[in-house]
């Protein structure tokens, strides 16, 4: 019967096969959000073992793919087990990867409710990665779970791709599994919000800057090379450019200029002691038309700049080692996301169904993040960024206190991911 029925045919009931499983899929989503996967530390074999035990309930296999645990420790993490569900539905058709990731950064302060609980209040669930992007775990299972159900597509194949690197950059995640030749999809698909499909987005430089200057007692300071002071100096230039950024404007709808953060800082060794070492990890979001290579030099020498007038405008001698010193090393290169050509059909497909389930337009447009799906798409396979969210970041709380997730878009992003597949493999 399905081999011939016309597809617009099969998506009242897709739809209602979801809102039939949707207490089941509200529960599998709290259940991940009960075994946590902050990273730092970044012990996350716990929660993939969870999934898998999770989706062998319904007989989708999980394949394991523990990283090497030397890997993972030179990458500041503890365990890694990355996992792949496989659904062929018969020879001929595209494969399509759904991608989501499981590692989050740690709760913070501030949380109402507990951020490993998955409470619901009002129509929400709360916790840690509810929105980011744990909710795509439930979304893209029980789409798939759907479609097998429902549409019973004779052609093509799903990938579950369940990641664990996301955070530090996805070489452990996603590039890994593209690297051992363990997947090659034709089109994916990652963990997104549901009122836009995102085709591009920022890459994003992160560098480790080490101040060194020379400790002295403070009563004496001029005995030593305050390395504060020094990172002070370059903070401010580094904070200058920000400036400068807003000049360079994307033509890409979403994404709008560069920007620099620092986001930490470390050194000195006790209130009394003028600092010998400083450390500051600085955060250079690239828009999709920089060169990261010219980005990455220009701020290597702007750094070196500043340290020099720094030395000079105190009379250190560098030559004899009392002066100021700069070590700088990359932390992450996660290069922009540009569309590939042979998207369009995702694309499509996710704006049409969006449309019919959210009843508004869904706009297909840059965002400011970086995401793992540059990985797929730098080896060639075009993606998209779609899933269960709110309208923004902002909105989902995500990476702040009372992260929440509203389920009604979990229900609606479900029913489009599903129809989606229908129209792709069917």
């Amino acid at each position: 019967m399905h081999k011939t029925m016309p597809q617009e045919n099969l998506y009242a009931p897709l739809d209602a096969w979801i809102d039939a499983h949707f207490d089941e899929e509200v529960a599998f989503l709290q259940q991940l959000v009960r075994v946590p996967t902050d990273t730092p530390p970044g012990d996350n074999a716990p929660h993939a073992d969870k999934t898998a035990e999770l989706l062998a309930a319904w007989g989708f296999a999980a394949e394991k793919y523990p990283v090497p645990a030397a890997e993972v420790r030179a990458h500041g993490m503890q365990s890694i087990t990355n996992l792949i569900v496989r659904r062929r539905y018969g020879t001929g058709g595209k494969t399509i990867a759904l991608n989501a990731h499981g590692d989050v950064v740690p709760p913070g302060e501030g949380w109402t409710h507990d951020p490993y609980g998955g409470e619901i209040v009002a129509g929400k669930l709360y916790g840690r990665a509810a929105a980011v992007s744990k909710s795509d775990f439930a979304t893209y299972s029980f789409a798939v779970r759907a479609l097998e159900a429902v549409a019973r597509p004779q052609r093509g194949a799903v990938e579950l791709h369940f990641t664990y690197d996301e955070e530090f950059g996805g070489e452990l995640g996603p590039d890994w599994l593209l690297r051992q030749g363990l997947t090659q999809p034709d089109l994916m698909m990652a963990a997104g919000f549901s009122y836009e499909v995102v085709v591009a987005h920022n890459g994003c430089l992160q560098l480790e800057v080490t101040v060194h200057g020379k400790m002295a007692h403070a009563a004496v300071p001029d005995t030593g090379v305050d390395a504060l002071q020094g990172a002070v100096a370059i903070m401010n230039a580094l904070y200058a450019e920000n400036a400068r950024y807003r000049q360079i404007t994307s033509q890409v709808p979403g994404i709008t200029h560069p920007y620099l953060n620092i986001g930490r800082i470390d050194g000195g060794t006790h209130t009394n002691v003028v600092p010998g070492t400083v450390v500051l990890k600085l955060d250079r979001r690239m828009i999709p038309e920089e060169d990261p290579a010219k980005v990455e030099a220009q701020l290597r020498t702007l750094i070196a700049t500043t340290a020099q007038q720094f030395n000079a405008e105190r009379g250190y001698d560098s030559a004899g080692g009392d002066a100021l010193r700069v070590d700088i090393r990359r932390l992450l290169l996660a290069r922009a996301m540009t569309p590939l050509p042979g998207n369009a059909p995702l694309v499509q497909a996710l704006q049409k169904h969006g449309a019919a389930v959210f009843g508004e337009p869904i706009p297909a447009r840059g965002t400011p993040l970086y995401t793992d799906v540059r990985l797929y798409v730098e080896r060639g396979i075009p993606g998209v960024i779609y899933g269960a969210g709110p309208r923004s970041v902002l909105e989902s709380h995500a990476k702040r206190a009372d992260e929440r997730l509203d389920l009604q878009d979990l229900r609606r992003a479900t029913k489009v991911v599903a129809r989606t597949l229908c129209d792709l493999l069917t």
